[in-house]
């Protein structure tokens, strides 16, 4: 009797293995394979958005430009710089009625190239770096790191770059100091045992073929760089260069249930939402889907959510419907409802002392949702109300899709934040709902197979509610 009234009256939160049959395993298992190779080429903004646009491209959605005017069931998207993107299908109801909007981002902690950065010290020659995002310094010493971005030339030309990847190419490394002789290092606190000007990028040792050449392993380099993509040093100056692990995304234990890789704060939540809004056709509001940059520098520039370059897009729905009129833009976001699809921070029972267990996200139990972010008096952050929380549970019980409720971590320990205020202070109904996550932000990240598939149901029925 005691154990039937706990199991109506509690809230627990259950592994959700334990409901799976063989045959949905194998669906979860192939879902999760196609995400961890859509990973392994997409480990930059570009490169997501690239992969983005092509897949969407097969699926029959439109660069919105190409439509001179918009009715139910269009597929839509629009690429701001090549750097984030927004798609639609517009719904059946009056878009006045407000859109369901999942919104990731596509930018992850990096180290980025200065914008003159080869040099040479004692014969070796080094790229500087400057890092990008919240990252624990020390993490990205001794590690295979590999190059990406692009060269853009002052004639236009842009040549892209991507060193390290495959397995012919040659990787690049930050070095650190031999224990033996790291005494006085060892003594700093963790985050000045590397410091940031040190972050220098190891590219080469060979000397130019000519003995009276002052800085010559410098010069070869930037012959070997020249002869390869017709770039001269002044180049540098004008690309937009990344250096990401250069490691694989891959399956992570003997059961293989977890996923190990680099960048899935935020790709992993970005990827469930482009693959469940790929499957939808016919829904009721119009759905949209945001893969958005620069969140792990507040969302700032023009590729960010703080740009009005979202606002365009949905102004351009609105005029191609045949529908804007004054204020139009702000109701339309009053009476929408988002996701604010964003990893959390899931438990780790060896850095327990971090979370509240009652309140914490645990890998394998379903999808993440957390009613506010921010840090300390819980700063900085969005807070969704009752109503829209219980709209929320209602919308995923109804779906069977398991979730927990949870926060980023015990009171003043720290904080974190999403895109979610950014819409919420249109007028947006918004909630995180994202992938909990273990060693977030370094360069090798750790989800559960059975959470991503979660979050990838999750969307699709709440673009189908």
């Amino acid at each position: 009797m005691e154990e039937e009234l706990k199991e109506r009256l509690f809230n627990r939160k259950e592994n959700g293995w334990k409901s799976t049959n063989l045959e949905q395993r194998e669906e979860i298992f192939s879902f999760s394979k196609k995400y961890m190779d859509f990973l392994n080429g997409a480990k930059t903004e570009r490169e997501f958005i690239k992969k983005a646009r092509k897949i969407a491209d097969e699926n029959g959605y439109k660069d919105i430009m190409e439509f001179e005017t918009l009715k139910p069931g269009d597929k839509i998207y629009f690429v701001n710089r090549e750097k984030s993107m927004y798609l639609g299908i517009i719904g059946s109801e009056a878009i006045e009625n407000g859109l369901h909007i999942v919104g990731s981002h596509i930018d992850s902690p990096r180290l980025d190239l200065k914008p003159n950065p080869l040099y040479e010290d004692t014969g070796f020659a080094y790229l500087k770096t400057h890092y990008y995002g919240g990252i624990k310094k020390y993490q990205w010493t001794t590690i295979p790191l590999s190059m990406h971005g692009v060269i853009v030339k002052t004639n236009g030309e842009k040549i892209e770059i991507n060193i390290g990847e495959n397995e012919e190419d040659p990787i690049f490394t930050i070095t650190d100091l031999l224990p033996h002789l790291a005494q006085e290092q060892m003594e700093k606190k963790l985050k000045n045992g590397i410091e940031g000007e040190d972050l220098n990028l190891l590219v080469g040792s060979i000397p130019y073929d000519d003995k009276n050449v002052s800085e010559n392993v410098k010069l070869n380099i930037l012959n070997i760089l020249n002869q390869k993509y017709g770039i001269t040093e002044a180049d540098f100056t004008s690309s937009e260069i990344e250096l990401v692990p250069a490691f694989k995304a891959r399956s992570l234990g003997f059961d293989g249930s977890m996923i190990a890789a680099y960048g899935q704060d935020d790709k992993v939540c970005a990827y469930a939402s482009l693959a469940a809004m790929m499957e939808l056709e016919n829904v009721k509001n119009t759905a949209i889907c945001i893969l958005s940059d620069k969140e792990e520098i507040g969302s700032m520039g023009n590729t960010g959510m703080e740009s009005h370059m979202f606002d365009f897009f949905i102004s351009e729905i609105l005029n191609k419907l045949g529908v804007n009129k004054p204020n139009l833009l702000d109701k339309v976001f009053c009476f929408s409802k988002m996701l604010s699809s964003d990893v959390d921070a899931g438990f780790d029972p060896i850095y327990a002392s971090v979370s509240d267990k009652h309140n914490a996200g645990f890998l394998g139990k379903g999808i993440s949702v957390n009613k506010y972010t921010g840090a300390r008096g819980k700063s900085g952050g969005s807070d969704a109300n009752a109503e829209y929380v219980a709209w929320i549970r209602n919308m995923l019980e109804k779906n069977n899709v398991k979730y927990q409720v949870q926060e980023l971590g015990k009171v003043d320990k720290g904080g974190g934040g999403t895109i979610a205020y950014i819409l919420a202070n249109k007028g947006v109904d918004v909630i995180d709902c994202g992938v909990s996550i273990l060693s977030m932000h370094a360069p090798y990240e750790v989800t559960s197979k059975y959470d991503i598939y979660s979050a990838y149901r999750a969307y699709k029925a709440f673009w189908r509610e």
